[in-house]
């Protein structure tokens, strides 16, 4: 389900919550047998495919979800001892864009935002919830975040945007 929230014209964002996508937690000791990124925190494009590295051999891939059966597939031919663990519904996308987004997410995040380079992404908190997130733009990020804690960072995005459209 995508929707907008209604207050992003006065607080300078739009945060919009991104269809499901195939997901898969990747822990893998070669990359080089499937040409990963290597560095944290850089992506890797492959298509509609991405892989961002999160530790020295540790992946989040990304697909769309009409591709969950070749990704898998292309993942279970991994030579050597790795693990694949599809994590799709275990997690909600927010996409969240405009020109005070670094400032709406500097109220849970403790990293410096503006310091990540776009077309990266760390795992980092928001508030008190583990997030994953990518920035794709100058004004625009995707945050990841558990099922289970997405309620609690929803709301907290929502006050923040509250706070952004008051001023405060």
């Amino acid at each position: 389900m995508t929707t907008a929230t209604a207050s992003a014209t006065t607080s300078g964002v739009t945060i919009t919550e991104l269809p499901p996508t195939t997901r898969v937690a990747l822990r893998l000791a070669d990359p080089a047998v499937i040409h990963l990124p290597t560095v944290v925190g850089t992506r890797g494009v492959q298509g509609a495919r991405t892989a961002l590295c999160l530790g020295p051999d540790e992946w989040l891939i990304e697909a769309p979800e009409t591709e969950r059966a070749a990704l898998l597939g292309d993942l279970a031919r991994i030579p050597g001892p790795h693990s694949a663990v599809e994590v799709s519904d275990r997690e909600i996308t927010y996409s969240l864009e405009g020109p005070a987004v670094l400032t709406l997410l500097a109220t849970g995040a403790p990293r410096d935002l503006a310091a990540m380079p776009v077309g990266t992404g760390a795992r980092t908190v928001f508030d008190t919830a583990q997030v994953v997130l990518v920035r794709d733009a100058d004004d625009r990020f995707r945050l990841t975040v558990w099922r289970s804690f997405a309620p609690h960072v929803r709301a907290l995005l929502a006050l923040a945007e509250r706070e952004l459209a008051a001023g405060l």
